[in-house]
Formats: structure tokens, sequence, C-alpha cells
């Protein structure tokens, strides 16, 4: 992962002042609540319904052990114990106490951390793949196409003031793990016919208000013009992006109103000032980048199929973890692991301190002591032995992170939701945990098969249920919370939105809505449709009768 030089800790370290001094001049009076938000805003701190939350960068979504045990020692000291892995790979913390940011933020630089950008109208944390550097189906690791972003965009004084917020994800896989369809910028890497890389550049997706699946607007950027072709993209939006309604600010209702082709040529016509300029990518400085993203020092083994078999047959429980937790790896003899937080009873996401200092202990003993989070808010150990999966697995179980889920129905992409955001209209976490429990047994949710449900507390869509195969939006009706159900989003290649399935629901009825869903698919399906297949061949109206019919 990048490590530090001299200017980057110096930048991080100077800001920390920066906010302890403006933090001061809060309490003594001599900053307005009015001219403290935006200082706040440019240090990921949010005032929310009960408290304070702090979101807290972490660059496409690594971290080192050391990171973990910080995080650990700040949710004990500052917080209630406890931790939120959000959908842009961040971490959040909901219950700091304001006067207290500053110590957090110096804690946090102590180990290469800090909450620049993760807030306010700029361009926010690079995503990518989580599997990213060991995926059998890379084409190019993205890892280092992401920090170049990062430093290119951090601080860059023409965008801290963007229209709206700014989100960018880049796809190094045949597979797309990162959403890049449903970005403001999607970057997938290929290479040309002549075997040269670049990149396809998709822009204008979004969810949220107006949910919009992104369109391509340059099929192949030679990877030498990244930089330049970004900073084109987004100095036409800046400039003619709409400011007078932040519902109709993103880039998405800017491309549309202008049709895709029409942005591109505004961008080709901006591009023609900025193309072989300084900020034109050389082979060096990639160079520079990309050795911190290099091999850990991998053992030459081989795979362990057939010893892993006999201890399937041995043991169930860990033939089902294997099947949903453990993906393949590149090198032989290695498996990538997810840890699940989606445990029946914990809200979506969460992490205790004690269970980061486990998380942190397993990866320096199993995984060259980094872990990536997701952007389905699960925790990855990238590198382990295939050897060791079976011990492993144990130590999981014993610390709650080996429910077999990922993937499935349990396996929740939840926002916080009413019981913490001053944005929401409803709750997102007891929805999410009744559906847990009503589809509690691991038989059933294998049968089921891969689902995508995702739930949002409000129209902003932090939950990406535009995206889910089910899709939950929480809505305020005079007062009262109910729940909107969306059917048929997915959000990996040729990407689609949710169709509303009719009226909300109240929230006490929101596991028999799910069950009778299921119920369709299960009666309708064929051997080999997965939930999404099947509501694209019988689409919405066979669901719709069965939930809305009064003799069901």
């Amino acid at each position: 992962m990048y490590i530090y030089d001299h200017y980057d800790q110096q930048i991080v370290e100077d800001r920390v002042k920066q906010f302890r001094d403006q933090t001061r001049r809060y309490f003594a009076g001599e900053l307005s609540e009015d001219e403290y938000l935006p200082l706040r805003l440019q240090n990921g701190l949010y005032v929310q319904r009960h408290a304070p939350m702090l979101r807290i960068a972490v660059p496409y979504g690594l971290l080192a052990t050391k990171q973990l045990r910080m995080l650990a020692h700040i949710t004990r000291k500052y917080d209630k114990g406890y931790a939120h892995i959000t959908t842009r790979t961040n971490v959040q913390l909901n219950w700091p106490a304001l006067e207290d940011v500053p110590d957090i933020l110096d804690d946090l630089a102590s180990v290469q951390m800090h909450a620049i950008q993760t807030s306010g109208n700029c361009i926010r944390n690079t995503t990518t793949d989580q599997f990213a550097g060991v995926a059998r189906d890379e084409r190019i690791d993205p890892r280092p196409w992401c920090e170049i972003i990062r430093q290119w965009s951090t601080f860059h004084p023409e965008f801290a003031r963007l229209p709206r917020k700014f989100k960018i994800a880049v796809n190094g896989c045949t597979l797309d793990r990162a959403a890049i369809e449903v970005h403001d910028i999607g970057l997938e890497a290929l290479h040309n016919a002549a075997g040269e890389l670049g990149f396809r550049v998709l822009v204008g997706g979004g969810l949220g208000r107006t949910p919009i699946v992104g369109s391509c607007i340059n099929e192949f950027l030679p990877w030498q013009h990244l930089l330049s072709y970004l900073e084109a993209i987004l100095r036409v939006y800046n400039r003619f992006g709409r400011r007078d309604n932040k519902f109709k600010a993103r880039i998405k209702i800017l491309v549309k109103a202008l049709s895709p082709a029409v942005f591109a040529e505004r961008v080709a016509e901006e591009w023609a000032h900025l193309k072989d300029g300084p900020i034109t990518l050389i082979e060096e400085e990639v160079e520079r980048v990309s050795k911190h993203f290099t091999d850990p020092a991998y053992l030459d083994l081989s795979d362990q199929d057939a010893e892993l078999a006999a201890l399937d047959v041995a043991h169930p429980g860990f033939a089902r973890w294997r099947s949903r937790n453990v993906v393949a790896h590149k090198k032989p003899g290695y498996a990538a692991v997810t840890l699940s937080l989606k445990k029946t009873g914990i809200a979506p996401g969460d992490v205790t301190e004690k269970q980061l200092d486990t998380i942190a202990d397993l990866a320096d003993k199993y995984s060259f002591s980094e872990v990536r989070n997701t952007h389905e808010q699960n925790i990855v150990l990238a590198d382990v032995e295939q050897s060791k999966l079976f011990e492993l697995w144990e130590q999981l179980r014993e610390h709650g992170f080996a429910t077999p889920n990922i993937g499935l129905l349990t396996d929740i992409i939840c926002c916080p939701g009413g019981d913490f955001c001053a944005l929401a209209n409803a709750k997102s976490i007891p929805v999410a945990e009744a559906i847990q429990e009503r589809f509690d047994n691991l038989d059933y949710l294998f049968d089921i098969g891969n689902l995508d449900l995702n739930i949002s507390g409000c129209m902003n869509a932090c939950g990406h249920h535009h995206i889910g195969h089910i899709g939950i939006l929480g809505v305020d009706k005079k007062g009262e919370e109910f729940y909107q159900v969306s059917l048929g989003g997915s959000s990996g290649r040729q990407a689609s939105l949710g169709k509303i399935l009719g009226p909300s629901f109240a929230q006490d009825i929101m596991p028999d809505v799910i069950s009778k869903l299921i119920d369709v698919y299960i009666e309708h399906r064929t051997p080999e449709e997965q939930f999404i297949d099947t509501f694209q061949r019988i689409g919405i109206n066979t669901f719709k009768e069965r939930v809305y019919a009064s003799n069901h």
C-alpha cells in the first residue's frame, strides 16, 4: 500500500493544526456556526441526528494493521466502542464529541490517516475492486491508478468547491466489482489491439434522487492522458454544472441535459488546452507510485484442492463458508477471504473495537498485515495460504466473522438510516435486522442463492438501493416511516436500475414482503437462474401480483 513521504505527512499534520485552531475559535465564539460549517466539512465532520459523525478516509479501501489498531484505540477512547464501514470503503465514527475531533485527527495522522475530502463538494475517495492485485480475472492492478488520482485530486484548488460531491471508481478486471457504471466517472482499464494500455471513460452515472447509469464518452484514453482528461471533465462540470439547486447539481444531470455526445464535445474542447501539458503522465511517475503495490513475499505453493475438499466433507460448516467467503487468488496456494460483518443481530457494516484489534491480529498472522474494506461493507484478508484456511475459519467463528453469507440475501448493504442520520426519512437498521432474522436458515439462504438486497433511509441512496436486486427505500408518509421496494437493479456490467414495485409498506410487514418476493422467484426459476435472471425473464408483474394480492 502507499506509504507517505515527508511531504504527505507534513500536509496532514498541518491540516490537523489548522483545524485544531479553527475548533478552538469556534468554541471561543470567534467563529459562528455558519463560518465553522465549511471548515468542519473539509475535515469529514458532520452533525447528525444525535451527535457529530466523523468520516475517516480509507483510500481505495486499503488498511494496514497499525491503522486498524489506531481505529480500535480511537473508538475505545473517543466513541462508543465501534466503527462503521461505508459503501465508499471509508470508516465512520457515529458518536465523537466535537471538542475531541482535533485529537482524533492527530491520532489518525500518526498512522498516515486523515478525514480530508470525505465530505463537502469535492472529489471524494476513489474506489476500486476489493480484490485488486490478487483477482484471477485482473487485466491490470487498478490501485496505482487510484493512488495517482488521489494525489492529483487532494487539495486541488480548482475542484474544492464543485457544484456537488464527486465520485470516481476504477476497474481493472474482466468482471466489474467496482460498480463503475453508477459513478460520476467510471474508468475501465483495458488494452487496445496494439497492446497499449488505456481507459474506457464513463461519465454521468450515479444514484440518489435521480439515478442514472453512466455513458461512455471515450472508448480508449491512453494512460498518459488520464489526469488531463479527468481535469477537462471536471472543468466542464465546474463551469456548467447547476449551483442553483443542489438536487440538480450532480454531473449526471448536466450530462443528461446536454446529452452524452454534446458533453463529450465540451470535454474534448477543454482537453485541447490541457493535452500534452504539465500533468501528462510519464512512465517514471507511474513507476514511482506502482512500486508501492508490488506483490508481498508470497511463498512458492501449490493449490490445496484435494486437501480442502477432504476438509469440506469432514466439516460441512467449513465447506459452506469456503463456498461463499473464499475466492480464487492469482497465486497458487493462496486465497482471498471475506470477513462477513453481516451476522444476524448486528447492524450491517458495524465492527467493534475488540473486533478491529482481532482483525489486525489475524491480518498480521495470515495476510501480510493488510486488509481491505469493501463497498458491500465487509472486510477482506486478501492473501491467505490455502493450507491455513481451516485454522483461520475456526478463529473467525470465535470472533463473529464467519457467517457464510457473502453475496446472499442477508449480506445486506445498509446505510445508518434514521437511527443516526439527520437526512433520513426512515430507519434502515431495524429493517435489515428483521430480514436477517426471517432468513436465518442457512439451508434456505443457500437455496435462494446470489441476491443483492440494499437498503437506504432516504433518496440520497447511501445504501445503493437503486442497484439492489431487491432495493428498499425509506420514505416519510405524513410523519410515519414506510418503505418502497424496487426490483431488478444491478451494479456489475450492464448495470441496471431497479423498478418500483408499487405502493410502500409499513416497517413491520417488510419481512413478509421479502418472503413473498422470494417465493415467486423459487416458484418460477429455472435450475440455472439467480434471482436477477428470473426477474429479467418474467418481469415485475408476477412479483407485484403476489405481494399486493389480498389472498396472500
